[in-house]
């Protein structure tokens, strides 16, 4: 009995060409589960995890009820759904929610200029918030890093929740060091 025969099978019973379709495949599966190279992303390798506080403002949020907001588990101690730059993070805690007072500056007789809070008007919907979100962040070379991000001051963060969908810029990165 010929190895080969007229038909290219092997043996007169396996064909040539599906053994190589075969061992093809079984080399692309060898490749991609046994030998994976280098595993995670560039801004991971040679990184730590500590914990991070991030301040966030929002500038002009336009809502009819804070208090309403802050039930629907927008509140200290609840946590918050966030996106960078389009990219979905994940949750960070949110550890502080302050709502800033709105200002104006007024001139004084003397030339000078005095800041006093603005005067209450009936149909004031835009508010100021202050927030302090906490999370675990990845320390490189060239800072901390969430999710594939990273988290500098000046960036904007969109956060979502049940009943919100709002950007806000970060101004003060804090790292807990254990």
């Amino acid at each position: 009995m010929a190895i080969l025969d007229s038909k290219g099978r092997l043996f007169g019973k396996l064909n040539i060409l599906d053994l190589g379709a075969v061992l093809v495949i079984l080399l692309v599966i060898f490749g991609i589960f046994i030998l994976p190279g280098g595993s995670g992303s560039i801004a991971q390798v040679g990184s730590k995890t500590v914990p991070i506080e991030v301040d966030l403002i929002v500038r002009g949020l336009n809502v009819l009820d804070t208090k309403q907001l802050y039930t629907q588990g927008f509140e200290k101690g609840g946590k918050t759904k966030v996106i960078i730059r389009n990219q979905p993070y994940g949750q960070l805690d949110i550890k502080s929610v302050q709502e800033l007072p709105r200002n104006i500056l007024v001139p004084q007789p003397d030339g000078s200029i005095k800041e006093l809070p603005e005067p209450n008007r009936a149909n004031s919907f835009s508010k100021d918030l202050r927030l302090t979100v906490t999370g675990k962040a990845k320390i490189t070379d060239e800072g901390p890093v969430l999710g594939n991000s990273k988290v500098k001051i000046g960036m904007p963060i969109e956060l979502d929740g049940f009943n919100y969908n709002f950007n806000a810029t970060v101004i003060d990165v804090r790292l807990q060091e254990k």
